[in-house]
């Protein structure tokens, strides 16, 4: 009988604490925030005989959850970004590459990447400019 009424005392304060625990939880669920060092990149004068130049946008997750980059986008297809495929944990850093080819180009040139992640639905741009040499 004493065994019954101590079980009963073990089920009713587990029943009491697993909401307050699973609340608590809830809470510190967290969000990521993409913060980059620098957000444009200029290359200066290059040559349009090169096959490419390319530079890299480095970023921290500011948040308190992982950091997913599900997408870059760029503006024509002399621009190639690339990015890293596995989340970021908060307070780790990558980079996002982007590679941009001047053939066919001469004069100034200005390019943007859209970076789509979770840490917010509007991305965020990153721009490259430049003078391509024809010479």
């Amino acid at each position: 009988m004493n065994m019954k009424k101590y079980l009963m005392a073990l089920v009713a304060v587990a029943i009491l604490v697993i909401p307050v625990d699973a609340k608590k939880k809830k809470i510190e669920g967290g969000k990521p925030m993409i913060s980059f060092t620098e957000q444009t990149h200029d290359f200066g004068i290059i040559s349009r005989n090169k096959d490419f130049v390319s530079t890299e946008f480095e970023f921290t997750n500011t948040g308190n959850a992982p950091l997913v980059i599900y997408d870059t986008t760029a503006e024509c297809g002399c621009t190639r970004p690339s990015y890293p495929k596995n989340p970021i944990a908060p307070g780790k850093s990558g980079k996002i590459k982007v590679n941009f080819i001047p053939k066919g180009y001469s004069g100034g040139f200005t390019k943007s990447v859209k970076v789509k992640s979770n840490a917010s639905s509007k991305p965020k741009v990153l721009k490259i400019s430049g003078i391509v040499n024809p010479n």
